[in-house]
């Protein structure tokens, strides 16, 4: 049994400890204005309802990979990670940080601040092309992963055969037996 859906925490947002199983790799629905604390919400397909909202060090990193246009990031997907390193008011509280990015053809290194007057390099490297057929695979019989998968499939422009794929898998979770 795999314990991780059970220590998700209630949230309108992607925390650290949603990551303790290990990482995630996401695509990106949509990317909206924020509020004044947290500026940019990017919406996931495969968490409706709960926004990763990256830090400034993670925006820089967005930027170094894609661009700092948003309208194009629709359909991209990031691997993210907890690194328990990271220190909020001078505790180690743990945060979120970006592995891997699709849409770049060889790593990304770009100078971040840890602490005051120190910089050090961040590195992100390519993400693979998605096994969509694996992830049918992995997602069985449940509907909602099925049809998140789906959506994901559609915003990653995945092919016509995949999508079918998908949606012919979906159809047959939906018949009642």
């Amino acid at each position: 049994m795999d314990l991780t859906a059970s220590i998700v925490p209630r949230s309108d947002q992607l925390n650290a400890d949603d990551l303790i199983g290990g990482p995630l790799t996401v695509t990106i629905a949509d990317v909206k204005q924020g509020t004044t604390e947290q500026p940019v919400n990017v919406e996931l397909i495969e968490y409706p309802g709960r926004a990763f909202r990256p830090s400034k060090s993670m925006r820089r990193v967005m930027v170094a990979c894609w661009g700092p246009e948003t309208s194009s990031y629709k359909g991209r997907q990031l691997t993210l990670f907890r690194n328990p390193d990271i220190k909020f008011g001078g505790e180690k509280v743990g945060g979120i940080e970006i592995s891997h990015a699709s849409h770049i053809d060889k790593p990304v290194v770009i100078a971040l601040t840890r602490t005051r007057g120190r910089r050090t390099d961040f590195k992100v490297e390519p993400l693979a092309p998605r096994d969509w057929n694996r992830d049918l695979k992995l997602a069985g019989t449940n509907i909602d992963k099925v049809l998140q998968l789906g959506k994901a499939a559609r915003a990653a422009g995945a092919t016509d055969q995949t999508i079918a794929d998908i949606t012919a898998r979906y159809n047959e979770l939906k018949k009642p037996i």
